[in-house]
C-alpha cells in the first residue's frame, strides 16, 4: 500500500510544479501595464511653454503702492521690468486695472505695440499716445492716454493689476482706442501673460 500511495503522489508533485513554472514564465513575458498619469499630468504638456514674468521694484507684490505713483501726488507710473517672452513673440502689449472700483473694473493704463526687444519701463514714461519706440498708449477710464494711477474713494484698500500680455502679432488700433478694443485685438494672439499686483487705500 505504502508503494501503491508513493506512486500515484509522484505524477501530482511533478505536474503541479510544472503548472507553476509555467506560469512564472508567462508573468515574466508579459510586461508590466504602464502608470495611468493622473488627471492634473494629462494636461502637462512634454515641453512646457517658456514662462513671462513681471515685477516692479517700486512696490512688493502684493504690497502697497507709494503715493508718488497715485492721484495724490505726483501720478507717475512706477518702474516695470519683465523677463524674456515666448518664442514667436512680435510685440507686448500692457493693462492696468482696478477691480474693485465701486462702478466695476476701471482700467488706468492700456498700452499696445511695445518692441519685443524691451524688458523694462522706467519710472515717470511718457503719457503722449504715440512713443519714440513704436509704443502707443490708449485711453483709460479717466479719458486720457498714458497712465493715471489709483484714486480710490476713502475706505478699504484697492488692489492694481498690472498685466503684461506677450503677443504673435502687433496690434491695429488707433491712438483713441482703449482696453475693450485692445481686448478684443489680442483675443487669440496671447503667448503668455504675467502680472504684479500692488494695493492702494485712501
Amino acid at each position: 500500500m505504502k508503494s501503491l500511495l508513493h506512486t500515484r503522489t509522484r505524477p501530482f508533485k511533478a505536474s503541479s510544479t510544472l503548472v507553476l513554472l509555467a506560469a512564472t514564465a508567462i508573468i515574466a513575458l508579459c510586461p508590466m501595464p504602464s502608470r495611468t498619469p493622473t488627471f492634473a499630468e494629462s494636461f502637462i504638456p512634454a515641453e512646457q511653454p517658456m514662462s513671462l514674468t513681471i515685477s516692479s521694484p517700486s512696490f512688493t507684490n502684493g504690497g502697497a503702492i507709494p503715493k508718488k505713483f497715485t492721484c495724490d501726488a505726483a501720478d507717475v507710473s512706477p518702474h516695470l521690468s519683465w523677463t524674456d517672452p515666448p518664442a514667436g513673440t512680435k510685440s507686448f502689449a500692457l493693462l492696468v486695472d482696478d477691480p474693485d472700483a465701486p462702478i466695476g473694473n476701471w482700467n488706468h493704463w492700456a498700452m499696445w505695440n511695445l518692441p519685443t526687444k524691451l524688458r523694462s519701463l522706467p519710472e515717470a514714461l511718457s503719457k503722449n499716445a504715440h512713443l519714440p519706440d513704436g509704443s502707443e498708449q490708449g485711453m483709460n477710464d479717466f479719458h486720457k492716454p498714458g497712465y493715471n494711477g489709483p484714486c480710490p474713494p476713502a475706505g478699504k484698500p484697492h488692489r492694481y493689476f498690472f498685466k503684461l500680455f506677450a503677443l504673435d502679432t502687433k496690434l491695429a488700433l488707433k491712438g483713441e482706442a482703449g482696453k475693450p478694443e485692445m481686448e478684443a485685438a489680442m483675443k487669440g494672439h496671447i503667448l503668455a501673460q504675467a502680472e504684479w499686483v500692488g494695493t492702494y487705500k485712501r
